[in-house]
């Protein structure tokens, strides 16, 4: 599976809190999350966001409380996947419940930049930045989580079974 879109670019510790302020935790309709995903950080993100653009980010990406609302308003507002030095474990597993393709890439954190254009293939892990002209060789997905994330998310994929 390939993915490819614009950068938009964050720094390090960027927290659920930013990702989606605890303000709006007061729906679990991933529409009305993805309009309010980043408004702290970045006010324009939602109106510059298209879908299947790529978030890109430094270390402990998704760190702060375990809520789910933080993946499900990245991925609602049209983010095909996030690349990140490190990611929060409890994000990155929430990341992969929900159908978030994310990848661990130390080498793409440090050297993409906002508005480069990048293709991802899920299937080797391979991050290809065609605006630099650059590959990067990020954690490849197990099989079984490519699953799960192809189905959109864990329920999708046991009720596919």
């Amino acid at each position: 599976m390939k993915v490819s879109g614009i950068v938009h670019r964050y720094g390090d510790n960027v927290d659920t809190d930013v990702i989606i302020p605890a303000r709006y935790l007061n729906t679990s309709d991933p529409k009305e999350l993805a309009e309010k995903c980043m408004i702290d950080i970045d006010k324009d993100f939602i109106s510059r966001v298209k879908p299947g653009d790529i978030m890109v980010a430094g270390k402990n990406f998704g760190c702060g409380s375990s809520r789910e609302h933080a993946p499900i308003a990245i991925k609602a507002s049209g983010i095909s996947c996030v690349i990140a030095e490190t990611f929060a474990r409890i994000f990155y597993r929430n990341s992969i419940n929900i159908g978030l393709p994310i990848i661990e890439c130390e080498e793409a954190s440090k050297d993409i930049e906002a508005g480069d254009e990048l293709e991802v293939d899920f299937d080797n892990g391979k991050i290809y930045n065609l605006t630099k002209n650059k590959q990067y060789q990020g954690q490849a997905f197990p099989e079984f989580m490519q699953r799960i994330i192809k189905a959109e998310g864990l329920i999708n994929y046991i009720k596919q079974k």
